[in-house]
């Protein structure tokens, strides 16, 4: 009874004050936008101080494992992680996707169609009314 009760309060409210019910819904969209992209931030943020913590811990156990100075090590963990991505980007660069001679045709007969495709699509669109007195002059 009392959800009855508060469901036909809302609806009068909203009956008699338009505008304040969209005010207040409006605000509450905004208010969730806002809580949503701090969560994202924060969610970001420590995400990243996490992997910043554990790289510092790596870092700290192999400078103990080590006996070699500390401030060396790290600038060589640092730059090793930078050669490592790049040495991995060049990787996926040069490496041959097709293992025959077959697959690679095939993926090439697979792209033409799609690019066939592609055009009929483009070219079966209906014009939009106006424009065609706007091309004599481009």
């Amino acid at each position: 009874m009392a959800l009855l009760s508060n469901i036909l309060a809302a609806y009068s409210f909203v009956s008699e004050n338009p505008q304040g019910a969209a005010l207040y819904f409006v605000s509450g969209v905004c208010i969730g936008l806002v809580l949503t992209l701090a969560a994202l931030v924060m969610r970001i943020s420590c995400h990243t101080d996490c992997c910043q913590h554990s790289q510092k811990l790596l870092r700290d156990q192999e400078s103990s494992s080590n006996s070699s100075d500390s401030e060396d090590g790290s600038l060589d963990a640092a730059s090793d992680i930078s050669v490592r991505r790049h040495r991995r980007f060049e990787r996926t660069l040069n490496k041959n996707v097709f293992t025959s001679v077959e697959e690679l045709e095939r993926a090439q007969r697979l792209e033409e169609r799609e690019r066939i495709i592609r055009e009929i699509w483009m070219n079966g669109q209906p014009e939009v009314p106006g424009t065609r007195g706007l091309n004599r002059y481009y």
